[in-house]
C-alpha cells in the first residue's frame, strides 16, 4: 500500500511525518503493520474470528484509521501561526464553534466537540482560518481535554504574544456516554484564561458573553 499523505509519506508499516517538538509535534512514525497484527489479537481475545469475511480486513482499516486520527503527533501547530499581520487593533478577537474530533487517551474513544478561541492582539492578528488549523492539529492526538485546552491556549499566547487568550472547549466523551456511566446528553466544558482575560474580571466577563450570550 503506498500514495501519498498530508503528513507525509505513506508506506506498508509505517508513515513518516514531520517531525517536531515533544507536545507540540512529536517525531516519530506510524506502523502500520504492527497495528494490524494489534488488532487481530484483539479479535481473537474477545473470542472473534479476525479471518471471517466481515472482519478480513478490519485490521488495515483500523491502522489505516488511528493514522488519521493521531496525525497531528507528526505536526507542529506553531507553523500555522508563523504568518501573522501588524494592525492597530486592541479589542477581541473571538472565532466560536470550531469543530474538532479528538481521542481520550484513557479508553481511546473518540470525543467531540466544538473551540471557541479569543484573543486580545498585542499587535499581531492571524489568519482566522489558522486558529481552526491549530485546532485540528492539537486535536488529532491520544489526550485529555483539559490538556488540549491548555496547549492552545499556550500555543497561541506565545506565538502571537498576544495581552490575553481565552479558549473553551465543550465535548461529549463517548467514553462516559456509550460505556461506564454510559449518561448521553453529558457535555465537558473545559476553559483556559490567559493573560488579560485571566487577571481582569470584566474582560472575562466580555469574552464569555461574547462565546455564549443569547444562547444561555
Amino acid at each position: 500500500m503506498s500514495g501519498p499523505s498530508q503528513t507525509g509519506e505513506v508506506v506498508r508499516g509505517s508513515l513518516r511525518g514531520e517531525e517536531g517538538r515533544r507536545g507540540d509535534g512529536a517525531p516519530g512514525r506510524v506502523d502500520l503493520t504492527r497495528i494490524e497484527k494489534a488488532v487481530r489479537e484483539i479479535l481473537h481475545a474477545v473470542g472473534e474470528d479476525p479471518d471471517r469475511e466481515g472482519l478480513r480486513d478490519t485490521p488495515a482499516r483500523v491502522a489505516r484509521m488511528y493514522a488519521e486520527l493521531f496525525k497531528g503527533l507528526r505536526e507542529d501547530p506553531r507553523v500555522h501561526l508563523q504568518k501573522f499581520f501588524t494592525e492597530k487593533y486592541d479589542e477581541i478577537v473571538l472565532v466560536r464553534d470550531i469543530s474538532f474530533e479528538s481521542c481520550c487517551e484513557h479508553h481511546l474513544m473518540p470525543f467531540v466537540g466544538k473551540a471557541h478561541i479569543a484573543y486580545l492582539p498585542g499587535g499581531r492578528v492571524i489568519g482566522l482560518s489558522k486558529l481552526a488549523r491549530v485546532v485540528e492539529v492539537v486535536a488529532r492526538r491520544p489526550q485529555v481535554q483539559e490538556r488540549m485546552t491548555e496547549t492552545i491556549a499556550r500555543l497561541l499566547m506565545e506565538e502571537l504574544q498576544a495581552r490575553g487568550v481565552a479558549v473553551v472547549i465543550e465535548a461529549v466523551h463517548t467514553c462516559m456516554t456509550v460505556r461506564g456511566v454510559r449518561k448521553p446528553g453529558s457535555v465537558c466544558v473545559t476553559s483556559a484564561m490567559k493573560g488579560a482575560f485571566r487577571s481582569n474580571p470584566s474582560t472575562r466577563a466580555e469574552v464569555m458573553t461574547l462565546i455564549y450570550g443569547e444562547r444561555r
